[in-house]
């Protein structure tokens, strides 16, 4: 969900309407979304109900995702609805999220991806704002997101349009992130936890390049580095 984006001006915005009945299935699942949630919040990347994390039912072509306009605190199992791939409800008495039609489409459109991410962090948003991608000017850059973190085109909420500029940039491209123009930041991953830290991620090194930007010009990575630090970090780094 994305309360911005739940402004009744906007005439693209529809209302997703529940499943109507609560039959518990996938609960374990959406027990493991629900509790993802809480990092969000922990690492500051939310306010209020804005922001959403979905995950990809194994083996079935189902998702499960946040309600919308759901709190935060004592966000449970029954917060999160299971949708079909085309973005309709099939169990849960919540609402989903008005950004489901956009998680629905990345999902059909780039089977790789397991997990979803949509927050508005502060500086993560500041350079959405500005429609300018974040250069790759920091090693941990080069780790998570292989280069820059681009933008995506400016599209409004309430249908799949997020979802297409969502798969239109990232396709192809190593960021698991994209900066979508005047909203914020969408993230995708093999998993919803996967996509949770490349959330956090990108609002670290969003954060860390505006300050550099204050002090001067940042030093940009060599392509050649680059390529050597994604390898590393991807195939080499951490407990195999």
């Amino acid at each position: 969900m994305c309360s911005a984006c739940d402004s009744p001006t906007s005439a693209r915005l529809t209302v997703r309407a529940a499943a109507g009945e609560e039959r518990g299935s996938h609960r374990e699942q959406r027990e493991h979304v629900a509790a993802l949630h809480a990092l969000l919040v922990s690492n500051g990347l939310v306010t209020w109900t804005a922001g959403n994390i979905s995950e990809r039912v194994p083996g079935e072509d189902l998702f499960v995702i946040k309600g919308s306009g759901v709190d935060y605190d004592g966000l449970t199992w029954e917060g999160i609805t299971v949708c079909d791939l085309d973005g309709v409800a099939v169990d849960g008495v919540r609402g989903p999220s008005s950004d489901t039609d956009a998680h629905a489409y990345v999902y059909r459109n780039m089977p790789e991806v397991n997990g979803q991410v949509h927050t508005h962090s502060t500086y993560a948003a500041a350079w959405a704002a500005r429609a300018e991608p974040v250069p790759c000017v920091l090693t941990a850059m080069a780790d998570e997101f292989g280069g820059p973190i681009p933008i995506g085109p400016f599209a409004l909420i309430g249908d799949d349009s997020i979802g297409r500029g969502i798969v239109d940039t990232l396709a192809g491209h190593r960021s698991p992130a994209v900066f979508m123009q005047n909203h914020g930041v969408f993230t995708i991953g093999r998993s919803a936890r996967a996509a949770v830290k490349a959330a956090v991620m990108a609002e670290d090194v969003a954060r860390t390049v505006h300050i550099s930007l204050q002090l001067g010009t940042p030093v940009p990575i060599p392509q050649a580095d680059i390529d050597a630090l994604y390898e590393r970090y991807q195939n080499v780094y951490g407990q195999k």
